[in-house]
């Protein structure tokens, strides 16, 4: 399972749309390595002048990465994640998440971090079974 899901927010789910800092609140509780390195990258990006701040640390563990992959491999958290802390997410290999400012989606150093170029450049042995 992805997420801890407290019964009064699937008793709120059942009955119709939940507010999204509640939603943000549970990603943040079930994932929190996950929520702690996104709210890194955005503090860097948000406090320098780099087009992108980037973790290229492996997870200490496969929980850590496991937490990693769910909340970027699912549309609703990660979506949730860019709109509370405004920046735009990419993700290559394992553990490789950039956070972008949102409008950069369509400049060009977000096109080469998220091309298939950028993704070949970026493997190796060790990500092989990630």
């Amino acid at each position: 399972m992805s997420l801890d899901v407290s019964p009064q927010l699937l008793a709120e789910a059942e009955q119709g749309d939940i507010p999204e800092d509640a939603f943000v609140e549970t990603v943040r509780t079930s994932l929190p390595y996950a929520y702690r390195l996104i709210s890194d990258l955005a503090a860097e990006l948000q406090g320098g002048t780099a087009e992108f701040a980037d973790n290229q640390t492996p997870p200490p563990s496969e929980q850590e990465r496991g937490q990693l992959l769910r909340a970027l491999a699912s549309d609703a958290i990660r979506g949730s994640l860019e709109r509370h802390f405004g920046i735009a997410l990419a993700f290559q290999n394992c553990h490789r998440v950039a956070a972008f400012h949102p409008g950069a989606r369509s400049g060009a150093t977000y096109a080469r971090f998220t091309s298939p170029r950028s993704q070949v450049l970026n493997q190796s042995p060790e990500f092989r079974d990630c």
